[in-house]
């Protein structure tokens, strides 16, 4: 597979078959994305491990389908406030799984089945579920408008914004994004943001006001890395997605059915979290304030200083990880909210967290080859040592942490590396500045080290 944002670009051209793509992805020689058991949290939890129970479908899909689908039936009631930012729990979940293994279509049954019975129980509290594909920005805003004029006719706007996407096959999304003056791609941007829909073209009026969609999607590894241009991966729109790898987690022939009423006890819990958060009051918005318990808080503050924002180089896996901390937030929104209550609590975080470091690892094991992870762990090690040894000696030339810090047995470049990291951490982990030699010392300036 292609490791580059200028190889993505390229990558299509001379790409072998799918298949081939597919099965060279596995020879890295490394053990596959497992998720923690603290993602299943609540009924998230208990939707998943009823679905993946006697089938070949992976838990851990069928919980991603659903919290995609439960945060777009949530709405836009239930908000967080940081800073100047309202959070919405709306989440851009992406099932990543080889063809045929994935079990992609199997992981949004039992979820389609929770909506069907959820909608006979109350239709006002299911959200709009969307299935046909999206093919431009006009026909993602025309399934939500504020109402528009044809002709003589004026057409009425759909109150209910609430609006699921499932994209069983993601490519199609990605094949539309190559399309000259195709703006789908941005429109999504703008959805996840929670941004109003305006119109693209004079000549198009349709307008959507307060969005809230969300979206399931699917693909192959092979097709991901061979379609997702670089301008894709950089520009923000890939870092919307939960990416999770996922895979059929055994082999049945014949997989049983979830009885129908389990599917309803499922829904009647699902309706239940629905009516706590008022979904149903459409033209509501923002009216349940949602906030960080002390103990969240100071996690999440840890989380934020440390784990949330390592390790983000300025390479494609960084770029698609940037958005961590926002979907961290959403994600634990989501979880409080299924244990019925405003309130997020240290343990919210930490199951939202569990699927953080699921779409890490997931997203390195796609995007980054075997070799390439070794040598980053390799500069984060090194940089690790190397911040503890100026924390102790204060200060350093580039010499003296070689012979001094790792007694002359590392390279130079891997030392230049594990500096570049910490100088390039936000914030700079070190510093350095330059020292003039006396003016009749000849030489050029010396370079000192610092932790900042």
């Amino acid at each position: 597979m292609r490791r580059t944002a200028d190889a993505t670009a390229s990558s299509h051209t001379t790409s072998p078959p799918d298949d081939d793509r597919d099965e060279a992805a596995m020879v890295a020689h490394r053990n596959v994305p497992q998720a923690d058991l603290a993602c299943l949290h609540g009924l998230i939890g208990g939707v998943a491990r009823v679905g993946s129970e006697g089938t070949e479908t992976n838990a851990v899909a069928i919980a991603a389908n659903f919290m995609a689908y439960l945060s777009c039936a949530v709405g836009r009631g239930a908000y967080l406030p940081i800073g100047n930012t309202r959070h919405h729990a709306r989440l851009f979940c992406l099932h990543i799984g080889r063809s045929g293994r994935g079990r992609k279509g199997d992981a949004v049954s039992l979820v389609l089945r929770i909506n069907q019975a959820l909608r006979e129980m109350d239709e006002a509290f299911a959200p709009q579920v969307h299935r046909g594909g999206l093919s431009s920005r006009e026909g993602l805003v025309a399934l939500m408008h504020d109402g528009y004029r044809q002709g003589r006719q004026d057409v009425p706007a759909i109150e209910d914004k609430r609006l699921w996407v499932v994209e069983s096959e993601f490519a199609n999304v990605l094949h539309q994004g190559r399309r000259d003056g195709n703006t789908l791609s941005a429109a999504l941007r703008d959805c996840w943001d929670g941004i109003d829909l305006k119109p693209a073209t004079k000549s198009n009026r349709l307008y959507a006001s307060q969005p809230h969609v969300c979206l399931s999607g699917a693909i192959s590894p092979s097709e991901l890395t061979g379609l997702m241009s670089a301008r894709e991966l950089t520009n923000g729109f890939a870092n919307r997605f939960l990416m999770i790898w996922a895979e059929r987690s055994r082999m049945l022939p014949f997989p049983k059915e979830t009885p129908q009423v389990v599917v309803e006890h499922l829904a009647r819990r699902t309706l239940d979290v629905l009516e706590f958060v008022g979904a149903d009051q459409h033209g509501e918005c923002e009216h349940l304030r949602m906030e960080l318990s002390p103990q969240a808080q100071w996690h999440y503050a840890q989380l934020y200083r440390g784990e949330l924002n390592d390790d983000l180089s300025d390479g494609v896996v960084g770029a698609l990880l940037e958005r961590r901390a926002p979907m961290l937030l959403r994600l634990a929104m989501l979880m409080a909210v299924t244990d019925l209550q405003t309130r997020i609590d240290a343990q919210h975080i930490d199951a939202a967290m569990a699927w953080i470091r699921h779409a890490t690892a997931s997203v390195r094991f796609v995007f980054v080859s075997a070799a390439e992870e070794a040598k980053l762990a390799q500069v984060l090690e090194l940089s690790n040592r190397v911040l503890v040894f100026l924390r102790k000696r204060g200060q350093a030339t580039r010499s003296q942490i070689s012979t001094e810090c790792f007694k002359g047995k590392v390279p130079k470049a891997r030392i230049d590396a594990s500096l570049d990291h910490l100088l390039a951490s936000t914030p700079p982990k070190i510093s350095v500045q330059m020292i003039k030699r006396p003016a009749d010392t000849p030489g050029t300036p010396t370079r000192v080290y610092r932790p900042a």
